[in-house]
């Protein structure tokens, strides 16, 4: 099998996993990047309690627990709705892995929006944020939005398109765990 071949193979296998793996009435991914600057913007509308997909995008010291790629995330500092949060992984490609470290200024807006910011560790700039919104149809919609610039080589082609399904696969198990979560407290 030729590298090609192989690689496109990779690449539907990571799709379909996507679509199949949440468990969202609407599920929405999309991601890019431009002279090196990965973007990402997802989306899911649920239907679950807000306090539930609260409790779970805010659940820093837990997230490596069902986060794909991360191994480590803590919060060092806490002052009211100001977070300093540190996590750790990497990103592994058949024989390549590269270790991803990030120090985040977090701010909360308890049950609305999470904001972050790289002050620290291996990306030049990361800017992201979560928004929840409770609907009139009793659903919620979770809003993620990131643009990053990695502090390492990223190859042109393969390496964005790794990234960009890295950060899918991780707003899907974000979605997944909010769902799991909602489900066994209706238990």
């Amino acid at each position: 099998m030729n590298t090609r071949t192989f690689l496109v193979r990779w690449a539907i296998a990571g799709l379909l996993w996507i679509c199949s793996a949440s468990w969202a009435q609407e599920l929405s991914i999309e991601t890019s990047g431009q002279n090196g600057v990965i973007t990402v913007s997802a989306s899911a509308t649920m239907r679950v309690q807000l306090s539930t997909a609260w409790s779970v995008i805010t659940d820093y010291d837990h997230l490596a627990e069902f986060i794909p790629y991360m191994s480590s995330s803590r919060v060092v500092q806490r002052n009211g709705e100001q977070l300093l949060v540190e996590q750790a992984g990497a990103i592994t490609f058949l024989f390549l892995q590269q270790p991803i470290e990030v120090r985040l200024a977090v701010t909360e807006w308890p049950q609305q929006r999470i904001t972050a910011r790289a002050v620290g560790g291996n990306l030049k700039k990361m800017n992201g944020s979560y928004t929840l919104e409770a609907l009139p149809s009793g659903e919620v919609q979770l809003s993620y939005s990131a643009s990053l610039l990695p502090d390492f080589a990223v190859p042109p082609v393969l390496g964005t398109l790794v990234v960009r399904n890295v950060l899918a696969r991780q707003f899907t198990a974000m979605v997944d765990e909010i769902m799991r979560r909602d489900a066994q407290a209706l238990r």
